[in-house]
C-alpha cells in the first residue's frame, strides 16, 4: 500500500481538482479528504455515505444553575470572555478548565465536546473517507489522523494498492498530521509570488518529516518565467518536477459539470496529468519520483 498525499501550502492552486483526476485514473486506491475545516473533494466525487460517526475532541464547560451562587468569578478569570450572565457560550469556550478549578460551590463541570463527524463514503471511483469539522471547532489535526486511520484500515480490508489522500493548505497542524508517514508529497504550485514562496515553506515541512516528494506546476505558462525559477529551485533541492500542466479554461467547465477534468476532455490538460499519473504509479516506493 502506497499513501500519496497532494499539498499546495496554500489554497486556490488547483490541489482538489488534481485529486479528483487522479482519482478517475488511478486503480485499487481509497481516496482521503483530509482537509477537514473546508472539505469540497465531494463536489467532484459525489459520494453517496455508507457510514456516519460523531467525532468527539476536547471539552467544554458547563454551568449547573442549581449549584452556581453567581459569585461571578468565573465571568471574571476567563480570559477567552466566554461566560456571561453565568451561562457558557460554547462557541468562545477554549475547554481550558480554569473556571472548573475556581468554582467555589463546584457547579462548572467539563463535558466531553462533539467536534464534528467523520464519513465513509461511496464513489463511482472508489471508497473516500472524509470528515466535516463543526463551526468554531478545533482539534482538526485529531480528525485528519482519525481519517487517515480510517482510509488505512479500508484499503487492507480491501487490499487496495494506494491511499490518495486531498490535504490541507498550509503548513500548520492539519499539513503535519496529513503528511507524517505519506509514502510521497505531491506539491500542487504555481507560478506566482505566493506560490513560490508557499511552495519552499512545504518543501521544507516535507524534509522535516522526511517524507519524499514531486511538484506539479500547475497553469504553469501563466507566467513561464516563474515556471522556471520553480524548476531550478525544485532542481536545486533534488526534487522532481513531475507536471507542468497549462492553463485551460476546460478545468472551470468540468468543474462546473461536477466532474474530473480527465473525464470530461482529452486535450493537453489531461494529456499532461496522465502523464504525471503514470511517473507517480511507476516510481520505486519512497523515492517520490526524484
Amino acid at each position: 500500500m502506497r499513501e500519496i498525499v497532494v499539498l499546495s501550502g496554500k489554497g486556490g492552486t488547483g490541489k482538489t481538482s488534481i485529486v479528483g483526476a487522479l482519482a478517475a485514473l488511478a486503480e485499487r486506491k481509497v481516496l482521503a479528504d483530509c482537509d477537514v475545516d473546508a472539505a469540497d473533494l465531494h463536489l467532484l466525487l459525489s459520494p453517496s455515505e455508507r457510514v456516519r460517526n460523531e467525532f468527539w475532541s476536547g471539552q467544554v464547560a458547563c454551568i449547573d444553575p442549581d449549584r452556581c451562587n453567581e459569585c461571578g468569578l468565573c465571568q471574571e478569570l476567563c480570559r477567552f470572555h466566554a461566560i456571561r450572565a453565568f451561562q457558557v457560550e460554547e462557541v468562545s469556550c477554549e475547554g481550558c478548565g480554569l473556571c472548573h478549578h475556581v468554582c467555589p460551590t463546584e457547579a462548572i463541570t467539563m463535558k466531553e465536546n462533539m467536534a464534528g463527524h467523520w464519513f465513509i463514503s461511496d464513489t463511482r471511483y472508489g471508497p473516500l473517507v472524509h470528515a466535516r469539522l463543526g463551526i468554531a471547532q478545533e482539534n482538526s489535526g485529531k480528525l485528519v489522523a482519525l481519517v487517515r486511520q480510517q482510509a488505512k484500515k479500508v484499503a487492507e480490508e480491501q487490499a487496495l494498492d494506494y491511499i490518495i489522500s486531498d490535504g490541507p493548505p498550509g503548513i500548520g497542524c492539519p499539513v503535519i498530521s496529513s503528511l507524517s508517514g505519506a509514502a510521497l508529497a505531491l506539491l500542487v504550485t504555481e507560478p506566482t509570488l505566493s506560490g513560490m514562496h508557499d511552495l519552499e515553506r512545504v518543501l521544507g515541512v516535507c524534509l522535516h518529516f522526511g517524507v519524499p516528494a514531486a511538484v506539479c506546476i500547475n497553469k504553469y505558462d501563466v507566467n513561464e518565467e516563474n515556471s522556471r525559477q520553480i524548476e531550478s529551485q525544485c532542481l536545486s533541492q533534488g526534487v522532481m518536477v513531475v507536471a507542468k500542466v497549462p492553463f485551460d479554461s476546460v478545468v472551470t467547465e468540468s468543474i462546473v459539470q461536477g466532474v474530473p477534468v480527465v473525464e470530461y476532455s482529452t486535450g493537453r490538460v489531461t494529456r499532461e496529468i496522465v502523464r504525471m499519473w503514470q511517473h507517480l504509479s511507476t516510481a520505486p516506493a519512497g523515492r517520490g519520483g526524484g
